[in-house]
């Protein structure tokens, strides 16, 4: 797998992950804590698209 394709990939994921989060947030039973766990695997793959990326 390209480098290119590999920053695809982790971008798709974090757009999804932001669409969890935001689903998640404005679901009147949304767990706290489940937020908080797809907030930081958001912020992971957004590490390793900066470390790929050289940004």
């Amino acid at each position: 797998m390209s480098i290119t394709s590999r920053i695809e990939e982790l971008r798709r994921k974090h757009e999804i992950l932001s669409n969890t989060v935001r689903a998640e947030q404005q679901s009147p039973a949304s767990d706290s804590l489940h937020i908080v766990a797809l907030k930081k695997q958001k912020l992971r793959l957004k590490e390793e698209i900066t470390a790929l990326t050289g940004a």
